[in-house]
């Protein structure tokens, strides 16, 4: 939304430079709670140890009810990680100067394409590329030449869900908080932040919790069948 002020389009208006400008401030972020957290580690945590050390657990503990306990644990750096970063973009964007990366198809389709990858790569790994793409042919061997191609196209559509699904969303986010900033500057603004914040955590649950799915998908294949 080059339209919108902030603070480094200052130095260039180019959406190009906006957008990386506001990746590296998201990753710089993320890499600082790391290092707070880290830092002077306690045993009974407190400020941002406490806070990312529940954020962990409850990642871990979202993983167990999709697939299982030692997976949730094999799996769940980079969920978490996926998770810091699609919230701390997210959240940035409500910060007046800042422009959210999420609401940028470059940020979700970059982020969609690697969980998809990835979860394709690790279901090859688990179950070997004979065994994993025969399962794309469901259960009956007689409907197999029609599951198959539904089933390509449905892996392929995730993609397509992931990224649009989080731009969408945050596009939209931007775009409705620059309207009511316009309009009442002063009080709208209150309880718009409430809402964008509930929202923000919700997207980045739903990134997260779809990117459990896929890999229950992709490696759980005997249990599935």
């Amino acid at each position: 939304m080059g339209e919108i002020f902030t603070f480094v389009g200052l130095i260039s208006h180019d959406h190009n430079f906006l957008f990386v400008s506001h990746i590296l401030l998201v990753a710089l972020i993320v890499l600082g709670l790391a290092k707070m957290a880290t830092s002077k580690m306690q045993l009974v945590p407190s400020g941002v140890q406490n806070v990312m050390e529940a954020y962990l657990v409850g990642v871990i503990s979202m993983g167990r009810d999709v697939i299982g306990e030692e997976l949730s644990r094999k799996y769940f750096p980079l969920v978490a990680t996926i998770g810091l970063v699609v919230f701390v973009a997210n959240m940035i964007g409500i910060v007046p100067g800042f422009e959210a990366p999420s609401s940028s198809l470059n940020m979700t389709l970059a982020l969609a394409l690697m969980v998809f990858v990835y979860y394709n790569f690790e279901g090859i790994r688990v179950n070997g590329v004979v065994h994993y793409f025969a399962h794309f042919m469901g259960p009956v061997k007689l409907l197999a030449p029609l599951m198959f191609p539904i089933e390509i196209v449905s892996h392929f559509s995730r993609i397509i869900s992931l990224s649009f699904r989080l731009f969408g969303n945050i596009k939209g986010e931007d775009i409705f908080l620059a309207v009511v900033l316009m309009l009442a500057p002063w009080v709208a603004p209150l309880p718009a932040y409430a809402l964008l914040t509930f929202s923000a955590l919700l997207q980045t649950f739903i990134f997260m919790i779809l990117t459990y799915v896929y890999l229950a998908g992709a490696v759980l294949i005997s249990e599935e069948h």
